[in-house]
């Protein structure tokens, strides 16, 4: 399976008081993650959405293994979990720099139109995409 790996800056502004990253920021790393994912494939979204739909995240899931603090190396491990040509699920690892899991989680998103958020196929409106998670579900790389 293709895995795209993208290092994260961990920012002081994203910790708590007990110095450790805030947990709703790892969110934010999966999206940051996802969308690397998404331009290694070789699409934008900002072009996909300008054709009137939208990737809404319709579920996430997150497990800690270590916390990550401000000045550490880290980096969003995100590949393509599931797929059916509706709905993909993206897998995440935050990882330190020394390569532990800090994180482990993962999103469902489903393809809507923008005027009125109905389910999109993505095989029939997208199938270039659709074959691009097809072939990352089975890549090596």
């Amino acid at each position: 399976m293709k895995i795209v790996e993208t290092p994260i800056q961990v920012r002081y502004q994203e910790t708590d008081m007990m110095g450790v990253v805030y947990h709703a920021n790892y969110l934010v790393w999966f999206e940051i993650g996802r969308t690397a994912f998404v331009d290694a494939l070789g699409f934008k979204y900002s072009e996909i959405e300008k054709k009137g739909v939208l990737s809404p995240v319709i579920d996430a899931t997150m497990s800690f293994k270590t916390p990550v603090r401000y000045g550490d190396e880290a980096y969003v491990r995100t590949w393509v979990k599931e797929y059916d040509g509706l709905r993909v699920t993206y897998g995440y690892e935050v990882m330190h720099g020394n390569e532990e899991i800090a994180v482990t989680g993962e999103t469902k998103h489903v393809i809507v139109k923008q005027e009125n958020f109905r389910p999109v196929s993505i095989r029939r409106r997208f199938p270039e995409w659709h074959q691009a998670y097809l072939e990352a579900m089975e890549s090596d790389s």
